[in-house]
């Protein structure tokens, strides 16, 4: 019999609601996610559905309207920030803009440093020896330690921004959209940086993005969200290969092929993503999706189990997923 991964941070039904105007924007609606150590969550969807809004909610950057977020056995979620501090060290967060996460005022080796003195983790001789071992780890000569950000590319300050997270050798790595600011070579680096990290330390890791190309390299299960919900939750290869939710299966065709060659048959959305201020009646989807029904613009679909470990919110799951023409893992290294 297979065990189970034991999720090491979760949120449970979370719901969360900014006020824009004097009106209510539901960011979040019932979600719910898992983050298993030496695995990776990837959070996909268009800009505007939440994903941010999740990582700092799993951060406890965000408080909810409802549900809950456990780490480690704990409900985190009214915690004091006294009381938050040993959580803070194991969960740590890569921002996307390598160029305005870092203090230009500060050296790198000061920028590194500042969660292990913060921690009280390390000082004097022993934290400039983990600084060194940091950046050497982050593929940067120790000697850069003494330098500012402003003297980097954007890939090698994205480095010295994975180097900081890892300093308080954290069981959490999420990554906000950690390389979309990038060149694509550079995004190869970082991608591949993340993968060595993760097998050597066996972090639990989250990776928001909205490429599904990027996704593939490293994720083990895809969370699709939507407006606020989560609309497609499977393994990486299931997503890729056969995905059930009419946005799943737009996002995908939209994705080049890897190997650049060959094409994929594009699904045209009917038009651009609604309000969130403004969020359609029955299945948020239903203004934009091919194959909507009155049946769609009438009913919520619920997030519900499907084949295997997926779960989908579509009363008409698959009927998109043969029009996706080329596979994106056919040039893929093995993984």
């Amino acid at each position: 019999m297979t065990v189970q991964p034991v999720p090491i941070l979760s949120a449970e039904h979370v719901g969360v609601t900014f006020s824009l105007r004097g009106r209510p924007l539901h960011a979040l609606d019932d979600v719910s996610a898992e983050i298993t150590p030496g695995r990776t969550l990837a959070v996909v969807g268009e800009s505007g559905s939440g994903k941010s809004t999740l990582a700092r909610v799993l951060m406890r950057a965000q408080d909810v309207r409802h549900g809950r977020v456990m780490f480690d056995g704990t409900d985190v979620t009214a915690l004091s920030e006294r009381a938050l501090r040993p959580f803070r060290r194991r969960v740590q967060m890569v921002f996307q803009d390598p160029y305005a996460s870092l203090d230009p005022r500060m050296t790198v080796g000061q920028i590194i440093g500042e969660p292990l003195r913060a921690q009280r983790l390390a000082s004097g001789e022993r934290l400039r020896e983990r600084v060194g071992d940091l950046l050497r780890m982050v593929g940067l000569p120790a000697e850069a330690a003494a330098r500012r950000p402003g003297q980097f590319s954007g890939g090698q300050r994205q480095r010295v921004a994975i180097a900081r997270a890892l300093a308080p050798d954290p069981d959490v790595l999420i990554a906000d959209e950690a390389v979309s600011a990038l060149d694509v070579s550079i995004q190869a680096q970082i991608v591949n940086l993340l993968r060595e990290v993760q097998r050597a330390r066996h972090n639990a890791m989250m990776v928001i993005s909205h490429d599904l190309a990027l996704v593939y390299h490293l994720a083990d299960h895809v969370m699709v969200m939507y407006l606020g919900r989560v609309v497609e939750s499977a393994p990486c290869d299931d997503i890729i290969g056969n995905p059930q939710h009419p946005y799943t299966a737009a996002l995908l065709s939209a994705t080049p092929t890897l190997d650049g060659r060959g094409e994929r048959e594009r699904i045209v959305l009917r038009e651009g993503p609604p309000s969130p201020l403004n969020r359609p009646s029955g299945c948020a989807f239903h203004t934009r999706c091919p194959i909507a029904q009155p049946r769609c613009s009438a009913e919520v679909p619920q997030l519900l189990p499907a084949a295997g470990s997926r779960s989908v919110a579509c009363f008409y799951p698959g009927k998109l997923a043969g029009r996706t023409m080329a596979d994106l893992t056919s040039q893929e290294e093995p993984r």
